[in-house]
C-alpha cells in the first residue's frame, strides 16, 4: 500500500472513474475532521472506502519524545517509518503561537552556523508528512491553545523540496484542510534563486531569506550555496520579486561575534537591501557542540541594530526561545535534553 499524498489520491481516484470532489472530501476529513481510517469517511460511498483502505495509508505521524522548555517552548521529536527522524518545535509568544515544522529529514544545505547542516541530508520529507508535523502538535496543545503561525524553518531547506512544500502549503491553507491563513505561513530559504520566483508565484505565503553575510566572500564561508548564488543575484531576485503590497520579504541575519557583527557591516547590510521591501530579524547566534562561534553581545546587536533602523531598515531581534532543549534556531540536531517528558495527547480545540 502507498501512502496517502494529495497527489497520489487525486491520481488514483481518477484512474478508478472516480469524481474529482472526492479527493477534497477525503482530504478534508484527514486534515480538517483528523480521521485516521477511511471507514470513518461517512460521506463517502462504502465501496469507495474499502477501495481506498486496501490502495494507501493514511500517515500519522506521532512524537516518540516532547521535550519541555523553561519558557515553555516544546520540542517534537518523530521517528519516521524509515527510521529517519525530524523535529517540530511550538513557540509561545502570545498572543501568538508558532510552530516551527520540517521540510527535510537532516539537511545538505551546509550553513556553517546551523546544527543540522551538520546531519547533512537524510531525505525529503512527503507533503504528507509535513503537514502531519502540524496536525501532531495540534494534538499537544492545551484547551486554550491555538496555533497561529506557521514557519518552514525546521530542519531542510524548504525549496529543495520544492513539490511536496507546495502541496504541504496546500494542505495546511485549504478551507478543506488545516485552514490556516496564508499570510500566517512563512517559508524561510538560505537563497536558492530560481525556485523564490516559483514560490511567490505559485503561493500566497511570505517569504524569508537567510542572509547573515554582507560580502560573498564572508557570506560564501558561512552559506556554501553563495557560491552558487552570489549576493548580487540573490538580492537582484529579491529586487524583481512580484511581492504583494503591504508585504515584506524578512532577511534573517545570525550575529555572530567578530564574524559579521561589525557597524561596517550593519552598513552593507543596509545598502543590499535597498529598493527591497524588507525587515530584518537579527538571530542571537544559538551555540551547539562544537559549532566554533560565540554569540555577538546583547551591546553588539543593539549597536548594529540601531544603525539599521537609523539608515531606515525595519529591524528587530528575535528572543531565542528553547535553548535549554536545544530547540532555539540552528539548534536543531536531533538532540534531547532535560527536562523530557513522554508524549501525551490532547484533542485539539
Amino acid at each position: 500500500m502507498a501512502t496517502l499524498t494529495p497527489a497520489s489520491l487525486r491520481s488514483w481516484l481518477q484512474a478508478h472513474g472516480h469524481p474529482a470532489y472526492r479527493a477534497t472530501q477525503v482530504l478534508a476529513w484527514i486534515y480538517r475532521r483528523h480521521a485516521t481510517s477511511f471507514a470513518a469517511m461517512s460521506n463517502l460511498p462504502h465501496a469507495l472506502r474499502d477501495a481506498l483502505a486496501a490502495a494507501f495509508v493514511i500517515p500519522v505521524l506521532t512524537p516518540t519524545v516532547v521535550s519541555h522548555s523553561r519558557d515553555d517552548t516544546r520540542k517534537l521529536l518523530f521517528q519516521l517509518d524509515d527510521r529517519a527522524a525530524i523535529e517540530s518545535v511550538l513557540i509561545p509568544d502570545p498572543p501568538r503561537l508558532t510552530l516551527c515544522i520540517s521540510s527535510q529529514a537532516g539537511c545538505g544545505m551546509g550553513c556553517t552556523f546551523c546544527a543540522t547542516a551538520q546531519l547533512g541530508l537524510v531525505r525529503n520529507l512527503s507533503a504528507a508528512e509535513i503537514a502531519g508535523q502540524v496536525l501532531a502538535a495540534q494534538a499537544q496543545l492545551r484547551a486554550e491553545e491555538r496555533i497561529t503561525n506557521i514557519v518552514f524553518m525546521g530542519m531542510g531547506e524548504p525549496l529543495a523540496n520544492y513539490d511536496a512544500v507546495v502541496q504541504a502549503i496546500e494542505l495546511l491553507t485549504a478551507e478543506w484542510g488545516i485552514g490556516i491563513s496564508a499570510r500566517r505561513v512563512t517559508v524561510s530559504t538560505v537563497g536558492l534563486v530560481p525556485a523564490m520566483e516559483r514560490l511567490v508565484r505559485d503561493t500566497a505565503v511570505n517569504l524569508a531569506v537567510s542572509l547573515s553575510g554582507t560580502t560573498d566572500e564572508q557570506r560564501a564561508r558561512l552559506m556554501p550555496i553563495n557560491r552558487r548564488y552570489p549576493l548580487e543575484a540573490l538580492m537582484g531576485m529579491c529586487r524583481a520579486l512580484p511581492i504583494p503590497q503591504r508585504r515584506r520579504i524578512t532577511f534573517e541575519y545570525v550575529m555572530l561575534a567578530g564574524v559579521n557583527d561589525s557597524l561596517d557591516d550593519a552598513a552593507r547590510l543596509s545598502r543590499l537591501l535597498r529598493g527591497i521591501r524588507s525587515k530584518v530579524n537579527l538571530i542571537p547566534f544559538n551555540p551547539f557542540p562544537g559549532a566554533g562561534f560565540a554569540p555577538s553581545s546583547p551591546g553588539t546587536i543593539r549597536r548594529f541594530q540601531e544603525r539599521l533602523l537609523a539608515d531606515g531598515v525595519h529591524a528587530t531581534v528575535r528572543q531565542s526561545r528553547g535553548r535549554d532543549i536545544q530547540a532555539a534556531c540552528g539548534q536543531l540536531a536531533l538532540a534531547t535534553t532535560p527536562p523530557i517528558t513522554h508524549t501525551t495527547t490532547h484533542h485539539p480545540t
